[in-house]
């Protein structure tokens, strides 16, 4: 499975990891959304999160949201 990873422009520390390419399940409350990669199958995804837990995510609900640490 493709896993495709986002960037909020609402909230700039905000990211997501949806299913769908063009990122229409993501939540509306954090749009836009901009698409800044992608993790093809065996790919490890950044910052040490679990594919599998991603994975599952995305197949229950359509996205996963991850926060980025602030930088400072």
């Amino acid at each position: 499975m493709n896993i495709y990873i986002f960037k909020s422009q609402a909230n700039p520390e905000l990211r997501a990891f949806s299913g769908d390419q063009g990122g229409q399940s993501l939540p509306k409350q954090f749009r836009p959304w901009h698409a800044v990669g992608v993790l093809k199958p065996g790919v490890a995804p950044p910052n040490n999160l679990s594919r599998d837990v991603i994975e599952k995510s995305v197949a229950d609900g359509g996205f996963q949201l991850w926060k980025m640490k602030s930088a400072g």
